[in-house]
């Protein structure tokens, strides 16, 4: 049975290369996202067995979409695509119901061969990512536990794009106020009292690209 994929990336032409190397490989691209939200949406309706998702995305990182299409829909699997190789990353996607973990730098020869191993029901891990990762993971270690809850993550996402209060409750359909009170929790909660230093706190969690 053909496996359908939804395609989850801000850059067109990357999800052009995709679509091309996937259909050559025999699968259905249902429907492309261009970021979070409409990942979240379109997966809500078209139902994909495998979403492939980029982790640096606009208005919502790639893991807490991940997350939420898990929740709506458990039986459909998810592989990260991401730059980033380092330890926590890898852990908090594989704590988070991730059953592939993909980098950039390997993607095209790597994401058949884990759409092929995800399918199949295993976890697949580019060779690029630490085995002291797998071993923390396998021994249920925790990462530093992120003090923010999505919508906070979700919100310094927005911040550290350079998106004004006012439009950050206009995109997320919340109060002004609502959206300036989640601001102000987030500040308190990280001890960062500045833009610059949100905006850098983000590019470490890897909620937005330099």
């Amino acid at each position: 049975m053909t496996q359908r994929i939804l395609l989850a990336d801000d850059h067109q032409i990357v999800r052009q290369g995709l679509r091309s190397l996937l259909e050559r490989e025999g699968y259905e691209i249902v429907a492309e996202a261009s970021n979070g939200p409409e990942a979240i949406q379109l997966a809500r309706d078209t139902r994909p067995d495998i979403v492939v998702l980029d982790l640096a995305m606009p208005l919502m990182n790639g893991l807490d979409a991940a997350r939420e299409i898990r929740k709506n829909s458990t039986q459909t699997k998810v592989i990260l695509l991401t730059m980033y190789a380092e330890d926590h990353y890898v852990l908090e996607a594989l704590q988070g119901g991730i059953s592939g973990y993909v980098l950039k730098t390997q993607a095209a020869p790597d994401l058949a061969q884990a759409l092929g191993e995800v399918a199949r029901g295993s976890i697949y891990l580019s060779p690029g990512v630490s085995r002291t990762v797998v071993d923390a993971f396998l021994t249920k270690s925790d990462v530093m536990p992120d003090p923010l809850t999505p919508r906070e993550r979700q919100i310094l996402q927005l911040v550290a794009e350079g998106k004004t209060t006012k439009e950050i409750a206009g995109l997320l359909g919340i109060r002004v106020k609502t959206a300036e009170s989640h601001r102000t929790r987030i500040m308190k909660k990280l001890d960062i009292h500045q833009t610059a230093g949100l905006v850098r706190y983000a590019i470490r969690r890897g909620l937005i690209q330099t």
